[in-house]
This record gives C-alpha cells, structure tokens and sequence, in this order.
C-alpha cells in the first residue's frame, strides 16, 4: 500500500487491525531502487516489535502531521536476525512520501505501527501449500516480502532439516518498463538459490529500451494475461495479488475463470 494523494491513510484504514506497539524507528540506509522509488532501512529501537510478511505501517515523522502508510518489503526474519525492517516508497506530493523522497536522511528519526490483515504466516500445523504472488507497480511491495519469507522458510528446512515444509512459489510481476521492476536483481537471486521452488515471470507494457540479456529469459511484453496463468495456477494454491484496484478486479475475475476458489484469492488494493 502507498500514501494516497487523495484519502487519508488512517481513515482509509480506520477499521484494520492494528498491532499496540508504537516503536521508534532510525534510518540506517537509503538506495535509490528505481528513478522513482527509495528504499529505506529502519534499525527498529523496541524488541517487542514484530511483524508478519505483506503486512504494512502506520509511519509518523516528527513534524509532519499526516501519518504515512506504506508496506514492508523485507522479511520478517531480518527483523529478527538485524533489528530492522525495509519499505520501498514511490515519490509523491503526499507529506510523509516526500518527506522521504526530499527530507530524510540517515539517522533520522521516526516511530512506526504495523497493521493489516493481507499477510503470509504459515503455522507448523500446515500442509505445504504452493502459492501465486501477483503484482502491479509498486504493489510488489507485500509481495516481496512474502516471497523473501518463503525463501528464508526454504532455508532454514535445508539447512537444519527442521521448521516449516513449504511448497513452491511464483511471482508474475507487471510493471511499465525494466526500469520500473522493483527488487529484479534480488528476485532472480532467489529464482537461482531456489531452482523450481522459486519462479518469476516479469511483464511490462511500455518498454522502449532494448532489455538486458540476463533478464530476456524473464520478461513478457504486455500484462499478465488469463493464458500466462493458465500455465500454472490450479485450484490447490493460494494467490495473492497487490496492485492498483482496476488490475486487481481483473485479475481476481481471471482466477476465478481457471476454477481458483474465490476464498483462495487474497488481494491489497494501493491508492
């Protein structure tokens, strides 16, 4: 989800469930992940502070009084193991946007709220399910996420032979160009760590430049179609999708036309 320019994030989200904890927050880095989008590394100063994969925050910067809603794009278990947390924010006029694209700076401070009820929190109890992640924009954000969740699940089990079996995944993710997919480098890391657990197909629509070799074996002209996910889903997995709400709408119906049962469609709409 993005700061809106048009509806307020804490009206909008009045009725979400909402964790207790209010946690101050410090920038501890910033990359720019596109032409238009941060990256930001927040080291989160409480212990107590946790979250689950797709989930986002309330964001309150001293001095800005509209509060910023924008979702986590790492993975819970670098919370655990580092101490922080990443959001990757798209420039707007919207106050805590700009704020980030114009203002902050490493070590500034912060305080963050995690809510939301679109996440990926597998329990030991759980058969191992295979899941379908897709994303418009900067709706990749939860999705990354998740998808990084599942890598790190993946690990652990080859590692330690213990924790949580998990099944495959795979990400379709449109964008306008190359320029504008968010985390492709890291994606295909995992699609190479991850052989068949992990895959990707990468659709844009409005490419002008020629694309580079390395992604060429990923990428589709156009948007994700009915056919490109009639090549993989089936009615066992679960689907998230997070875009803008027209993309959506679309794609719910698509899903719903290859027999996915509409309780196994999860979807966040961005504004």
């Amino acid at each position: 989800m993005s700061s809106s320019q048009q509806t307020d994030h804490l009206e909008r989200t009045a009725n979400t469930f909402r964790q207790e904890i209010i946690s101050p927050a410090k920038v501890c880095g910033i990359t720019n992940e596109s032409a238009t989008v941060k990256r930001v590394r927040l080291a989160i100063a409480n212990r107590e502070f946790t979250f689950k994969a797709g989930q986002w925050v309330d964001f309150f910067i001293p001095g800005v009084p509209k509060v910023g809603g924008f979702s986590i794009c790492s993975s819970p278990g670098l919370l655990e193991t580092e101490g922080v947390l990443e959001l990757a924010v798209k420039y707007n006029l919207h106050p805590p946007a700009h704020w980030i694209h114009s203002q902050c700076a490493l070590g500034s401070e912060v305080a963050i709220r995690v809510g939301g009820e679109f996440c990926f929190d597998p329990q030991p109890s759980d058969l191992p399910l295979d899941l379908v992640l897709i994303a418009g924009g900067v709706g990749i954000n939860p999705l990354f996420s998740i998808l990084l969740h599942v890598a790190d699940l993946h690990k652990t089990r080859e590692i330690t032979g213990r924790g949580l079996q998990m099944g495959n995944v795979k990400l379709y993710y449109c964008a306008k160009n190359t320029g504008e997919l968010l985390f492709k480098r890291n994606i295909l890391d995992l699609v190479n760590s991850f052989p068949g657990k992990v895959t990707c197909s990468f659709h844009v629509t409005q490419q002008s430049s020629p694309i580079c070799r390395e992604l060429q074996p990923f990428i589709t002209e156009g948007r994700i179609t009915e056919k490109d996910l009639a090549s993989y889903v089936s009615t066992d997995q679960l689907c998230y999708i997070c875009g803008p709400p027209p993309m959506i709408e679309s794609m719910c119906k698509q899903l719903q036309s290859l027999h996915l049962p509409k309780e196994r469609i999860l979807f966040e709409k961005w504004w």
